[in-house]
């Protein structure tokens, strides 16, 4: 039994390696195209089993989007990337589980490399993914409050300006510098959050499905009837619950990102 933390190259073209993820990512995504074009062709005004249920589940993921970030014109923005994201990470996570597929391989004896792995086992997949979702939610803050408005939110001065500008006038209050010392704290640790959405979004991903991949292989090894059934249940709940985590937590993030933040200094001024 061969372990890999990082995918397995199958062979290269041109020097380009070839993993076994970049063959299923390629092999999924052309999948879902077809899919999708299947069903746009043959979407009738009265609609069949199979067209039925593909509306229901649209129209009940997009209420669950719409139920979230609050407003339709959002909700309709944001619908086809999350949605995208859910279906391919679901349908990635589960695709492994069809019978069979450990035993296709390249190579022979020791040399031998699996043909077929799961694609969120591959880090730098998810690392896209991760960052993907990571940068459009700091376009759209920028967008939302503007770049100085942005900024503001991780480099907080306004406190510590108005103490300085009330002590000038003779107003010296100690609470408000040290209240806006401390906006300027959070703000350095808004910072830090943004880098943890990276850390905290891809291993999540990432760990739960190369842990449960590893896992159910080795409880093969030992023991390859009946005992692994178990890990194999757990691993596909596990399939289904990343899919819908990233996603949620995708639309969390994009719904933070577009709500204009309130200065709570401007709100004190009274006329």
């Amino acid at each position: 039994m061969n372990i890999s933390l990082s995918p397995e190259i199958l062979f290269t073209i041109v020097g380009f390696p070839v993993t076994n993820t970049f063959i299923w990512t390629l092999a999924i995504s052309l999948f879902l195209i077809l899919v999708t074009l299947f069903i746009r062709i043959r979407n009738k005004e009265v609609p069949g089993r199979f067209q039925g249920f593909i509306e229901v589940l649209l129209e009940g993921a997009y209420s669950f989007v719409k139920s979230i970030i609050g407003i339709d014109k959002k909700a309709k923005r944001v619908f086809p990337l999350v949605f995208t994201m859910f279906i391919l990470i679901l349908v990635a996570n589960l695709i492994p589980y069809i019978p069979g597929q450990s035993a296709v391989t390249l190579g022979s004896g020791d040399e031998a490399v699996p043909v077929f792995r799961a694609v969120m086992s591959d880090y730098g997949f998810v690392f896209i993914m991760t960052m993907i979702t990571v940068l459009l939610t700091q376009i759209i803050a920028i967008i939302t409050n503007g770049p100085f408005g942005y900024l503001g939110k991780f480099i907080n001065l306004k406190g510590i300006k108005k103490f300085f500008i009330d002590a000038f006038k003779g107003k010296i209050r100690i609470g408000q510098f040290f209240q806006g010392f401390l906006d300027f704290f959070l703000g350095i640790m808004d910072i830090v959050g943004e880098v943890a959405k990276i850390v905290s979004l891809s291993f999540r991903l990432f760990g739960n499905i190369f842990a449960s991949e590893v896992l159910t292989a080795v409880m093969l090894f030992l023991a390859p009837f009946i005992v692994p059934l178990p890990f194999m249940f757990l691993g596909l709940l596990t399939a289904v619950v990343q899919a819908f985590v990233f996603s949620v937590l995708t639309l969390i993030f994009i719904s933070m990102a577009s709500e204009i933040e309130e200065d709570p200094l401007a709100e004190s001024v009274t006329p």
